[in-house]
């Protein structure tokens, strides 16, 4: 008891001593939109210290209660715990990614030991653990809904996953371990972040803009340039070099999975995925990259003969072959000639204004949703929107924010990501507050945004992650939103795709920015006659990622040991990998090992296959939807039922089979892509 009444004590005088601080009591704000024009930076250290205080007092009175463990007394009472921790992680993690300033860094740098060591004292706490694995014991007969027991399951194999079996030893080992790896996966972003920063600076294109540019780029030798700066990002020798950090953390993620009893990290990671194990990821892809690269190699012979047209023309020496930098040049060449479909002509219809007014009105169609634009909200950034989502009966649903142009304090890419959680609080449903990130370029010389085809799709992805946090229905936080299984949380990005370049949907959305005209159906025509365009490539550098990362994660101490101190093991390792996969020469991976930020700072390690896997998903889903009608509302409100609303509170694979009535089919992949 002493030490529960110590913990609080510091909890409450850190509060007392920071009640200016605008994270230790709710926001106070429309819709609780956190409170970003009062936070300052100031504030972040004391907000962790108070949060960290404030949990662990929580913890130690479940501890510390006499009572029988019950779910309401400790699944329950954990779940509500770390209020103010919520808060302030909420708000510094997404905007550490969105406007990550140097003095950010810093306390993201300082902060990141405070996490990792508070997370080990709940998951290594033997006396909290022996709670909850008696109601894990006993969960079939507690009397437990689906939901209840996910979340005992979760809170339970949190503990499993964090070694509470191990000795003392091993257990403090671990804790070293899980400390590194944060801090180097920070490293790691903040170095590329760097790069990306540099490859702007010495080429004037943001590193979203490196397709597109690479795509319309004449110059053979800039385009050569542009391709070997991009795929050395992180490989130079420089400070921002990551090839180190990246021997670091592959030794301490195989060390862990040791720990835990696993022969590599993969198996570790994947035991409580849909896929199960490496091996079935690995038949996976490899089913997938045999028939992409052929295609592509299908591919390579009509740029060729656009490539020897400009050796005719005297644009190019005798004997010129299509290389890497060539790709996207010729196969941009081979579009306008196969499909009459150029670029240009499709970028002026996609304002992203009306693009996102496009999503919007297609989820008023599918699930009811309705629009608000918010004024005068706080936001962490003067390009930051807001928007009110309600459903059909005009109840609240969520705050949506949109963040859609780069800046060098941002990363590139794009994603989602919640600001405040959706649960159920002493019968309070906290609705959620959601934001979508992206990099499309800005407005320039009285010019709007306006959007490649790629970017139109990301912003139709990016938004069906926010429709998985802003219709989940759940009470519990740890399984609300896309807190599930990482191979099927693409799932509702992905479908989200199969709309944009509907007719039916583009004739909602996609006007000229200056004369309002919609876009012609002669530009439709081209646009769904390109549809499966240039697959083969790009299923096979996704694929060739997913591949790579598998490969790093199937590592194991004995076949790592060579790469102790040797930062060359890095290229030799991946090119090997690239080799094995079959992977052709006119094509890298997605993403190289020294810039893969998924799997090396952004959680998804040994899962970046899950956008292929989800895809198998996503392509079936929507077949149902061609079946029954692209806005057939039994079947869009099937989909909000039982994927969108339901987060991580049942199985997976239950949630999809109640939605689809059957299996999904691997082959609805391969018919999508045209392979």
């Amino acid at each position: 008891m002493k030490k529960l009444f110590y913990t609080a004590a510091i909890a409450m005088a850190a509060i007392s001593c920071n009640n200016t601080n605008p994270f230790l009591t709710a926001w106070d704000t429309p819709y609780g939109i956190p409170d970003f024009n009062a936070v300052k930076e100031k504030h972040y250290i004391p907000a962790f210290e108070a949060g960290i205080a404030q949990q662990q007092a929580e913890i130690d009175a479940i501890i510390a209660n006499a009572d029988a463990p019950t779910f309401e007394n400790v699944v329950v009472a954990y779940e509500k715990s770390g209020a103010i921790l919520d808060r302030v992680v909420g708000v510094l993690f997404n905007v550490s990614e969105t406007d990550a300033t140097e003095s950010l860094q810093k306390i993201v740098e300082q902060v990141l030991p405070m996490v990792s060591v508070h997370s080990d004292n709940i998951f290594m706490n033997a006396d909290f653990f022996k709670k909850v694995e008696v109601l894990y014991n006993d969960m079939e007969n507690l009397g437990l809904n689906q939901e209840q027991k996910m979340a005992l399951k979760k809170l339970y194999n949190g503990f499993v996953n964090n070694g509470i079996a191990l000795g003392e030893a091993e257990q403090a080992r671990m804790r070293e371990i899980n400390m590194e790896l944060s801090s180097l996966s920070n490293t790691f972003g903040n170095k590329l972040l760097a790069e990306n920063n540099a490859f702007a600076k010495e080429f004037g294109v943001a590193i979203s803009e490196y397709g597109g540019a690479m795509a319309a780029t004449e110059d053979r030798a800039l385009r050569e340039k542009m391709f070997k700066a991009y795929a050395s990002r992180g490989n130079n020798g420089n400070e921002n070099d990551t090839k180190e950090l990246i021997l670091k953390m592959m030794a301490l993620r195989i060390e862990k999975a040791g720990l835990l009893g696993y022969a590599n990290p993969a198996q570790m990671i994947l035991h409580d995925k849909m896929a199960g194990t490496p091996e079935t990821v690995d038949a996976f892809l490899a089913g997938i990259i045999a028939p992409a690269v052929a295609k592509a190699k299908a591919e390579i012979v009509d740029m060729q003969a656009m490539m020897d047209e400009d050796i005719k023309a005297g644009l190019l020496p005798a004997g010129s072959k299509i290389e890497p930098w060539d790709w996207a040049y010729y196969a941009e060449k081979v579009r306008k000639a196969k499909y009459a479909l150029d670029e240009e002509q499709t970028k002026p219809y996609f304002q992203m204004e009306n693009v996102r007014q496009g999503v919007f009105d297609l989820t008023t169609k599918l699930f009811g949703l309705q629009y608000e634009k918010l004024e005068n909200i706080p936001t962490y950034h003067a390009e930051v929107e807001g928007f009110k989502v309600m459903d059909a009966d005009s109840s609240l649903i969520g705050i949506i924010l949109t963040d859609y142009f780069p800046r060098e304090t941002k990363r590139g890419g794009a994603w989602m990501n919640n600001f405040v959680n959706q649960e159920v609080v002493d019968g309070v449903d906290i609705r959620p507050v959601i934001v979508n990130v992206g990099n499309f370029a800005k407005p320039v010389d009285g010019k709007p945004s306006l959007l490649t085809l790629d970017q139109v799709e990301t912003l139709f992805h990016e938004y069906g992650h926010a429709l998985h946090g802003l219709l989940s229905k759940c009470t519990y936080k740890s399984v609300a939103g896309t807190s599930v299984a990482r191979d099927f949380v693409e799932l509702p990005s992905q479908i989200m795709e199969n709309w944009a370049f509907e007719p039916e949907v583009l004739a909602t959305y996609a006007r000229h920015y200056e004369t309002g005209e919609v876009i012609p159906a002669e530009l439709v025509n081209k646009i769904t006659a390109a549809g499966t365009f240039n697959q083969g490539f790009m299923t096979t550098e996704l694929a060739a990622a997913a591949m790579l990362d598998l490969k790093w994660h199937m590592l194991d101490s004995g076949s790592f040991a060579v790469a102790q101190d040797d930062n060359s093991f890095v290229e030799t390792f991946e090119a090997e990998a690239c080799k094995q996969m079959g992977l052709i020469d006119e094509i890298i991976p997605r993403y190289r090992s020294t810039y893969f930020a998924h799997i090396f700072s952004g959680g998804y390690s040994a899962g970046y296959y899950s956008y292929l896997w989800a895809e198998v998903l996503d392509k079936d889903a929507y077949e149902l939807f061609m079946q029954k009608g692209i806005f057939d509302s039994e079947t869009a409100m099937s989909f909000r039922r039982n994927i969108l609303e339901k987060g991580g509170s049942e199985e997976p694979m239950e949630l999809y089979r109640r939605f689809r009535g059957a299996d999904p089919d691997p082959a609805a992949l391969v018919r999508a892509r045209g392979l």
